[in-house]
């Protein structure tokens, strides 16, 4: 039986926000902060990943292919599980999905044996990924940050027509009918939320 995975970018007030800093960032800095994280994110700055249509012929235990699982882990650790599975502590990752800002619509991708943050990373590259605020795809972020960071997320995420073809043809998701596209949610959400003044919560996350 497989997982399912999600990427959420939900935005919310500033109280909620402080609210979930205990909980949650620690969570983020301990990945961060993993000498494993440290070295395959390094690894993949120095030497980035080919055209993922190839990673299937590499040689099982090759340089190459243990190159694609590093990255393949790095962007698919789930640190922030703790968070959706806390009976004890009566804390409920749903609970703060549920209380987004109504102002800006959620950005949730929803994928089964998949992770939309390992297929965007690849598919921009390390340089702009390194631009994303937070670590592999899990951040929180006050009103006042998300309007100081949308800089470098709009220079992370926008693309000129030639980008935006070779971006789209590295992104192996396969979309249902009208699913917003991973290169182009998270940035929707980001502006939405520095131009009503909330913060935002991104959590990767396992939901199966």
């Amino acid at each position: 039986m497989g997982i399912t995975s999600a990427w959420s970018i939900t935005a919310h007030e500033d109280d909620v926000i402080a609210s979930l800093v205990p909980r949650v960032q620690p969570l983020i800095e301990r990945h961060r902060e993993s000498p494993q994280a440290q070295r395959a994110w390094q690894a993949w700055c120095a030497d980035p990943l080919p055209d993922h249509r190839s990673w299937r012929d590499l040689p099982l235990g090759s340089e190459r292919g243990e190159a694609v699982n590093a990255f393949l882990r790095l962007t698919s650790e789930i640190p922030l599980n703790e968070l959706h599975c806390c009976d004890d502590c009566g804390f409920h990752l749903y609970d703060i999905w549920e209380a987004f800002a109504e102002a800006v619509p959620p950005y949730i991708a929803v994928f089964t044996k998949d992770y939309a943050l390992s297929a965007l990373f690849h598919a921009i590259g390390p340089r702009r990924a390194a631009q994303l605020p937070g670590w592999c795809g899990d951040f929180l972020l006050t009103s006042d940050e998300v309007r100081r960071t949308l800089p470098a997320v709009e220079e992370a995420l926008t693309f000129t027509p030639q980008e935006r073809v070779a971006a789209e043809d590295q992104v192996w998701l396969d979309y249902h009918e009208g699913e917003e596209p991973v290169l182009d949610g998270p940035l929707r959400a980001w502006r939405q939320a520095a131009s009503t003044g909330l913060g935002l919560f991104g959590a990767n996350v396992h939901i199966y």
